[in-house]
């Protein structure tokens, strides 16, 4: 499984779903590798000093005939290991461009590794540039999480038709996993009505799983931790942990 964490849109928990997820995944036992593809590097801060980084994703990319043991680093969670960003790769889009195989570059690499994991998650930039073109196309499954707000579902349109254009060629395997209603306010009726919206859109794809927002999960990463070693009795680590069974489920 390598599922793509995937919404152009910023402050939608892309990243928060990817570390959680992520280390839920571990948690029941899996071989566990985050791919950090975002130029922000949030995924990548929230399990280590960027200090401490010397290989990254842009390296990844740029330099193929490294070892994947140049890019990958463990993380305290057992079973979790990590390929992080560092912002040299905002740089790469301008690097690849017009290269014949500049939107096959990650799917490559993976296929290098692959055998080694149970499950490959990529956390993507809030763009539809090459870097997320590249996760599409390498993933199996792409997860797109939707924040209930009042513009929930603008640009969503964009998302879809991104998927179908690499479904029609460059990856004609890769499946929506799902739809993750995610910073869910249970005080508001806009969130609520939002919700309804999303499910309405999107079906059964829309998973039963909601995340709800909350300060634990906010903080977490500042502590270097996932939520559940850092708020293991929150909501955030129980609505988590659901959703990686309702993933593991699905897939």
């Amino acid at each position: 499984m390598i599922i793509a964490i995937a919404n152009q849109k910023g402050g939608v928990g892309k990243t928060t779903t990817a570390i959680n997820l992520a280390a839920a995944s571990a948690l029941e036992n899996k071989k566990v590798l985050l791919i950090d593809l975002d130029p922000q590097a949030n995924s990548s801060l929230s399990f280590m000093e960027i200090g401490a980084i010397n290989g990254s994703a842009y390296e990844l990319f740029t330099e193929q005939k490294n070892s994947w043991d140049d890019f990958t680093y463990p993380t305290k969670v057992k079973n979790l290991e990590i390929v992080p960003a560092r912002i040299n790769l905002a740089k790469l889009e301008a690097k690849l461009v017009g290269d014949f195989d500049a939107i096959f570059r990650l799917r490559d690499r993976i296929e290098q590794i692959r055998s080694r994991y149970d499950v490959i998650f990529l956390d993507t930039p809030p763009t539809l540039g090459l870097i997320t073109v590249n996760a599409l196309v390498a993933a199996t499954h792409v997860l797109i999480p939707i924040q209930s707000s009042y513009f929930a579902l603008e640009g969503t349109d964009d998302l879809l038709e991104t998927i179908e254009k690499v479904r029609s060629r460059p990856n004609p395997d890769l499946q929506i996993l799902g739809v993750l209603v995610t910073l869910f306010d249970k005080r508001t009726t806009l969130s609520k009505d939002v919700e309804a919206n999303i499910r309405k859109v999107f079906g059964t794809k829309t998973f039963k799983t909601i995340i709800t927002r909350s300060v634990r999960l906010e903080e977490s990463p500042a502590h270097k931790e996932a939520i559940f070693s850092y708020a293991p009795n929150s909501s955030g680590a129980s609505e988590y942990a659901k959703l990686c069974r309702e993933v593991l489920k699905r897939v």
